[in-house]
């Protein structure tokens, strides 16, 4: 059983909305779900599995600034602060943070709302308590 985590974090890399797809699910599934989670900030952090335009768009109607590197695919780069998006290693650490937790990094759970319960109740002692 395969799955991905999608999440939205604040500058802190606290976790702040959560989404669960299976494995073989596009990034593009994970953002469009959580587009509409985003808190009020000024800039937008992504790896390039979010690389898409109509998501640079949705940013932008936002007021987002999106600090995305484009897919090596891509016809025409588009460049990103890479100053800004050093700080993208806060976002990883939560992952990180979050895998410590045995029972997360090999998905004991066989089904997702379980397992997404999980990840919540250990987001939140990590996290916020």
């Amino acid at each position: 059983m395969n799955s991905k985590l999608h999440a939205v974090c604040d500058s802190e890399g606290r976790p702040r909305a959560l989404f669960l797809t299976a494995g073989q699910v596009s990034d593009y599934t994970g953002a469009a779900a959580l587009l509409s989670t985003l808190p009020p900030a000024k800039a937008l952090l992504a790896d390039k599995g979010y690389d898409a335009d109509w998501f640079r768009e949705a940013l932008a109607d936002r007021n987002y600034e999106a600090c995305i590197p484009s897919k090596s695919n891509r016809k025409i780069q588009i460049p990103h602060d890479k100053a800004l998006y050093r700080k993208r290693h806060k976002i990883e650490n939560m992952f990180g943070k979050l895998k410590d937790w045995r029972r997360i990094h090999t998905r004991y759970d066989r089904c997702a709302h379980t397992f997404m319960s999980a990840i919540a109740i250990a987001a939140i002692v990590i996290f916020w308590i």
